[in-house]
């Protein structure tokens, strides 16, 4: 840890945005000055100083591991190049997505979920990560090996959160049979193929639905673990989370199923790249059509890490009622309440000092410097 005080910023508070000053003590914010600061310390040029990023949801792990069908990379060289990335795209608290649970196509990850957990505690235990690492168990419900998997990995490893997921096609998020098809063929596979694994995953779907959430669900609440449900569609998906206890709602794919989590208490997330876009490669609700409405909460950068930083700066430009402070805090603040960290997430004394140098380029924001709990790591 370096104490230390970062002058000449512009610092994003969580109720406005000041030029000023800003010192750390023992890796946590101990002071926050207006103008010019009482010594000599880093200067920021003027630069925007955020909290680190918090994201919940990125699939960007599984990409370094897998970079190619039927290609695996070294566990611990992809943890560790991965979270290179994340920390250089000012993210210090990361929940990594790790899926469970086996497709009838052969995808999924099956026995390697446990490589790639050894792999990220390895470089736990070795202090090799730049960012901070909690666990998200992306849970594929329709599948016949889920529960033995999950119950393993929670017997070994410490979970933050899991995500109730059907990928089923037909509904929630692959509503439309046709698009699924365009998703699923980027694999290299046939069609026939995928439409046989289709049928097959139609035909058991209810099934393994009915043994299988119940299951999570209670053993989410043995364990204390913070539930997310995926890509809800209708008033009856967000009842029965709410009835769950779900806390999270990743993705919603209407404004109705937005609108009732919202009403329910139940915080609404939505993907950057959504934002960035225009809108859902799925056919599904826009993110900036949320926030027009007032609905969304948290910014995911789903699976591109640097669009997190993006959109949280595009979107207190393109929608007017939302300040930057509030977009700042959708990447911040709200994911760290949402999931129990109230150590960090804002500019404010006494939290972790878990800081973000951004300068924009031609209106683009570019993360410059990156300090987690007063440490430079990017």
């Amino acid at each position: 840890m370096q104490d230390r005080i970062l002058e000449n910023a512009t610092l994003v508070l969580p109720d406005r945005v000041q030029h000023g000053w800003l010192a750390v003590v023992d890796g946590r914010i101990a002071e926050i000055g207006e103008g010019r600061a009482p010594e000599r310390g880093l200067d920021l040029q003027g630069d925007h100083l955020i909290p680190g990023l918090v994201e919940l949801h990125t699939d960007h792990l599984e990409s370094h591991y897998a970079p190619r069908p039927k290609v695996r990379w070294h566990p611990l060289g992809a943890v560790l190049a991965y979270d290179a990335q994340i920390a250089a795209s000012g993210i210090t608290t990361v929940f990594d997505s790790l899926r469970a649970g086996s497709d009838p196509d052969g995808s999924g990850l099956g026995p390697e979920l446990m490589q790639l957990a050894g792999a990220i505690e390895t470089a736990k235990g070795a202090d090799l990560f730049r960012a901070e690492h909690l666990t998200h168990l992306r849970c594929e419900i329709p599948s016949a090996d889920l529960l033995d998997t999950v119950r393993d990995f929670t017997a070994r490893y410490p979970v933050g959160l899991i995500s109730l997921m059907d990928h089923t096609p037909g509904q929630r998020q692959f509503r439309d049979i046709e698009k699924y098809y365009t998703y699923a063929t980027r694999g290299g596979r046939s069609l026939a193929e995928i439409q046989a694994n289709t049928a097959l995953k139609i035909r058991d779907g209810q099934a393994f639905n009915a043994v299988n959430r119940p299951a999570l669900v209670a053993l989410a609440r043995e364990h204390g673990i913070a539930l997310a449900s995926h890509d809800d569609t209708t008033l009856a998906d967000v009842a029965m989370a709410r009835d769950e206890g779900v806390r999270l709602a990743e993705f919603p794919t209407t404004i109705e199923a937005a609108q009732a989590s919202h009403a329910a208490g139940i915080t609404v997330m939505m993907g950057a790249p959504n934002l960035i876009r225009g809108g859902s490669h799925s056919g599904n609700v826009a993110a900036e059509d949320l926030a027009r409405e007032g609905l969304l909460d948290v910014l995911s950068s789903d699976y591109v890490p640097g669009s997190l930083v993006m959109a949280a700066f595009g979107l207190a430009e393109r929608v007017e009622a939302i300040t930057l402070p509030q977009a700042i805090a959708t990447v911040s603040a709200n994911p760290a309440r949402a999931t129990g960290l109230t150590d960090r997430g804002a500019l404010a004394p006494d939290l972790r000092a878990d800081l973000v140098r951004v300068r924009l380029a031609e209106g683009v924001p570019v993360v410059r410097q990156v300090w987690r709990q007063g440490r430079r790591v990017a």
